[in-house]
């Protein structure tokens, strides 16, 4: 039932996107006579698809390196060091999950523009990178705890240092905790919509989620139109983890059974 309630909704929209425009203004739910991929091709045009699709890729794969990569790093001595430090560190960055991005749109807006950060590729990454730096410090850190010091302790009598010991030793043990993150952070950077509205002004700027939302007229409704956007946005997602199903679900399995 659970599956059906996901699916059909999909079916329907697939197939309304695959309808010419006549038959769904006769019969919006009625079942399909003639199929074309002239609406996708229409929407795509209008999406600026490509360019969009790129944006959107930089974005989220860039993010996503720098959130693991970082986070990782910084929750390293969080769970190592039985510090004074690392206890407010943790909580600074805890306390970064209780606020919400609005909060901070226009401060950051303003202080982009001052830094010339607005509309590059660079500045949109910083921004999704500070915003989710905390989750990753929060997944790290805790699972870090569990894994046993004793291995580190061997590396260094074997003359390994720290940042040595990090990356050949502690960073491939949490390759389930990254793969459980990364599809967190995949989903939420690629369906966000407020930061590429704000700080990436243009059709050639924004990512194929943006310029979808460009689309929506509050006077009328186009399901011509919006469904094949909306399949469009969501068709790289479902590629991806379709190919990469396995791999994904050995981790997520991983880190639950670590």
């Amino acid at each position: 039932m659970g599956i059906a309630a996901l699916v059909i909704p999909f079916i329907i929209a697939l197939v309304i996107a695959l309808r010419p425009a006549a038959d769904v203004a006769a019969d919006p739910l009625g079942f399909p006579t003639t199929l074309t991929l002239d609406n996708f091709f229409r929407t795509a045009q209008q999406l600026n698809y490509g360019r969009s699709l790129l944006n959107s890729t930089i974005f989220t794969v860039g993010s996503s390196i720098v959130i693991v990569i970082v986070g990782a790093m910084v929750s390293y001595p969080i769970a190592r060091l039985a510090r004074g430090w690392t206890n407010s560190l943790y909580r600074y960055f805890i306390l970064g999950l209780t606020i919400p991005i609005f909060v901070l749109l226009a401060p950051l807006y303003l202080l982009f523009r001052d830094l010339h950060l607005l509309n590059t590729h660079i500045g949109t990454i910083l921004i999704y990178s500070a915003m989710n730096l905390p989750i990753a410090v929060f997944f790290f850190s805790s699972f870090m705890r569990s894994v046993p010091v004793e291995l580190e302790e061997a590396a260094a009598l074997d003359g390994s240092g720290p940042y040595r010991t990090f990356f050949t030793i502690v960073f491939p043990l949490m390759r389930p905790i990254v793969a459980t993150l990364a599809v967190t952070l995949v989903l939420s950077l690629w369906n966000d919509l407020i930061v590429p509205l704000i700080f990436m002004q243009g059709t050639d700027n924004r990512t194929v989620m943006s310029n979808a939302f460009a689309l929506i007229d509050p006077r009328k409704a186009d399901p011509t139109t919006l469904f094949p956007a909306a399949l469009l946005g969501v068709a790289p997602l479902i590629i991806v983890f379709f190919i990469l199903q396995r791999q994904i679900v050995d981790g997520i399995a991983a880190g639950a059974v670590k």
